[in-house]
C-alpha cells in the first residue's frame, strides 16, 4: 500500500509539471507574439501571469518536500525522481522569467516608432517551445532516447541567435537612432537562446532520473540577462 501511495504521489507531481509546462509554453508564445505586434496589453498580461507561474513552482516544490518527508521507505530511484522534479520545476520557473523578460522588453519599447523585429526571433520562439514541449514529455515518460536527441537541436537556436544579432547590428549601422531598440531586441533573442539551454538541463535530469548519472549534454549555464524584474 505504501508503494502504491508513493507511486500515485509521484504521478501527481509529474502531472502538475505538465500543467506548469503548459503555462510556460503559453507565456513564451504570447510574449513573442506581443513583441512582434507591439501588443502592450498582451505583454502586460504575460508580465503579470509570471506571478502565477512562480506560485505554482513553490507549491510543487513544497509538495516534493512533503512527499519525501512523509513516504517511507523511499528508494534511491524515488529520491532521484523527487530531486529531478524539484530541479525541473525550477528550470520551468526560470523559463517563465525569460518570457516575462520578453514581455517587459515589449513594454519598454512601448509606442515609440519601431523597427521590425527580425523574423529569426519568431522562429527561435517556435523552436524553443517545441523543444521544451518534447523535453517535458520525455521527462514525464522517462524517455532517455528523446532526452539525448533534443539538445542537438540547440545548434539551430544558436544559429538563429547569431543571425538576429548580425541583422540588428546592420540596423544600428544604418540608423544609429535605433540603437536602443535594437539592443532590446537582442536581449529578447538572448532570452530565447537561454531558454533552449534550460531545455538541455531538463533533458539531463531525465537521464539522471533513469540512470543515476548526471551527464552534461550541451552548452553552458551562464547567467540570464536580468530583464525580468
Amino acid at each position: 500500500m505504501a508503494r502504491e501511495t508513493l507511486d500515485r504521489k509521484i504521478r501527481h507531481l509529474l502531472d502538475e509539471i505538465l500543467v506548469l509546462d503548459s503555462m510556460v509554453e503559453s507565456s513564451t508564445n504570447e510574449a513573442v507574439d506581443a513583441l512582434n505586434r507591439r501588443d502592450l496589453k498582451l505583454a502586460k498580461k504575460v508580465y503579470d501571469f509570471d506571478k502565477r507561474i512562480n506560485a505554482r513552482r513553490f507549491e510543487l516544490e513544497n509538495d516534493v518536500i512533503v512527499t519525501i518527508a512523509t513516504q517511507q521507505p523511499i528508494m534511491a530511484g524515488d529520491l532521484r525522481m523527487a530531486a529531478s522534479i524539484f530541479e525541473v520545476v525550477g528550470e520551468l520557473e526560470r523559463m517563465g522569467d525569460y518570457a516575462k523578460g520578453i514581455a517587459k522588453i515589449c513594454m519598454l519599447i512601448g509606442e515609440q516608432p519601431h523597427i521590425k523585429p527580425p523574423a529569426g526571433i519568431t522562429k527561435m520562439g517556435e523552436l524553443v517551445v517545441d523543444m521544451l514541449h518534447r523535453a517535458i514529455n520525455a521527462f514525464v515518460n522517462l524517455d532517455v532516447d528523446t532526452a539525448r536527441a533534443i539538445p542537438f537541436e540547440d545548434a539551430q537556436v544558436d544559429a538563429l541567435y547569431y543571425q538576429v544579432y548580425q541583422e540588428l547590428i546592420g540596423v544600428i549601422m544604418e540608423n544609429p537612432a535605433a540603437t536602443e531598440q535594437a539592443n532590446y531586441l537582442m536581449w529578447a533573442s538572448h532570452n530565447l537562446e537561454r531558454m533552449a539551454d534550460r531545455v538541455t538541463n531538463i533533458c539531463e535530469r531525465t537521464i539522471y532520473s533513469v540512470t543515476g548519472k548526471l551527464e552534461e549534454l550541451n552548452g553552458s549555464d551562464d547567467e540570464q540577462l536580468n530583464l525580468a524584474g
